[in-house]
């Protein structure tokens, strides 16, 4: 990837990462550490890989997206309103009782919002309809999915991998944001659900485990999902969990809660040295 587009993605990342914070710290409430830590790729997704077209969110043949651990709404809100979808300004009423942005994705209210999601395990396998309804149809839109680690310790999430290999979805690109952890602490010590890489492989699927911050190794890895065929793809993303903010990364607690006023000046600071940088 050129210098350029890496510039390009890198200044909309923290665009949505500024967008996050804004949200979480207007509502009060909010899950900032699993949103930021999606930045990049929901950035290289939406301006690089997907076809969408933001004047008509329910396009039949656009790309579909679901963002299975659906907490991280302020992520997909964020780069939805950053492509065009609805105007920035709406972000502020996240979580307001008048507002279409919800504390987890609504399809019926929310523009570019593909299925609505919250119940963990349970938007990977609306993915996987949405895939085998392109095979039945022998439509070439893709489907794009994003769980969250701890996500992966439903069981609903391995019936839908098995059902995935079973129909051969090659036209859906799953992937797993591995920051190491959840509400609860580290994954590793909550429910350890690793070697994920030799679980999705032992249940049918293609595996490309990458930095989920490295647009190179993002770019490579959709790539090389696009031209695998007859399995699903699932790409294992190593991220920080709050990147961006320094003192929300790496830390548990900022799971599922929101910045007071001086939090939120330094992480608009940070932030905002890290887009002018670039």
């Amino acid at each position: 990837m050129d210098q350029e587009k890496k510039r390009e993605l890198g200044r909309k990342a923290a665009e949505i990462r500024l967008d996050i914070v804004e949200e979480v710290f207007s509502a009060s409430s909010g899950h900032p550490g699993g949103s930021l830590s999606i930045a990049d790729i929901l950035s290289y997704l939406y301006f690089s890989e997907m076809r969408v077209d933001p004047k008509n969110p329910e396009w039949e043949d656009r790309d579909r997206f679901v963002l299975s651990k659906g907490h991280t709404a302020p992520a997909l809100y964020a780069v939805l309103a950053e492509k065009g979808f609805f105007p920035k300004e709406d972000l502020k009423g996240f979580r307001s009782i008048d507002s279409y942005l919800q504390g987890h994705p609504d399809k019926k209210h929310t523009p570019g919002c593909d299925m609505s999601s919250g119940s963990l395990g349970q938007g990977i396998s609306a993915a996987c309809g949405m895939a085998l309804a392109g095979k039945i149809r022998k439509k070439d839109y893709r489907v794009y999915a994003i769980l969250g680690d701890g996500e992966c310790e439903e069981g609903q999430v391995w019936e839908a991998a098995m059902f995935a290999a079973h129909y051969q979805l090659d036209n859906l690109c799953a992937l797993v944001d591995w920051n190491g952890l959840q509400i609860d602490g580290r994954i590793k010590e909550v429910i350890d659900p690793t070697p994920l890489d030799e679980k999705f492989r032992a249940f049918g699927w293609h595996v490309i485990s990458i930095d989920g911050h490295d647009y190179d190794a993002i770019e490579a890895a959709y790539k090389e999902a696009r031209a695998f065929k007859g399995k699903p793809t699932m790409i294992i993303a190593t991220t920080t969990k709050g990147k961006g903010v320094s003192y929300m990364e790496n830390q548990v607690g900022w799971h599922g809660k929101a910045p007071n006023a001086e939090q939120y000046a330094q992480a608009v600071t940070e932030l905002t040295a890290q887009r002018d940088a670039l």
